[in-house]
């Protein structure tokens, strides 16, 4: 499986804006959150080899980078990166599937992006960091 954008939009009359997104399923969405950085600080790099994420902006814009890692003990450098862009214009939802480390960048003061996992905290062990200039 791939990340993939699934993609919402917004409806626009006299009483005001309504956005949505019909083709997301949130059945397997057991934890939500939300992250906001600090100016322009990316959140690099966080990963799960079991866990699921999607990641939808609730204000702002973010710039979400991903790596499929080869090996978890020792990934290689090179690997390839992938870039998507979620923000408020449309309730886009950035489906995450497990195997994958990500980058995330605020691109406006004040973003804020909200994070759904489909495990509880604690429910397994399932988190891999690396320092920030691992893959650059």
């Amino acid at each position: 499986m791939i990340p993939k954008i699934i993609t919402g939009n917004s409806h626009t009359d006299a009483r005001g804006t309504v956005f949505y997104n019909n083709d997301f399923d949130a059945s397997a969405i057991k934890r939500i959150y939300v992250i906001e950085n600090n100016g322009d600080f990316i959140r690099a790099w966080q990963g799960h080899k079991i866990e699921q994420r999607w990641f939808s902006a609730i204000n702002g814009s973010f710039k979400i980078r991903l790596i499929k890692i080869d090996n978890w003990e020792n990934p290689a450098k090179n690997l390839e990166m992938l870039t998507f862009t979620v923000n408020t214009k449309k309730l886009d939802v950035l489906h995450v599937p497990k195997g994958y480390v990500s980058g995330i960048q605020s691109l406006e003061e004040g973003s804020k992006l909200l994070v759904m996992a489909d495990h509880l905290l604690g429910e397994i062990k399932d988190e891999y960091r690396y320092e920030a200039d691992y893959f650059i």
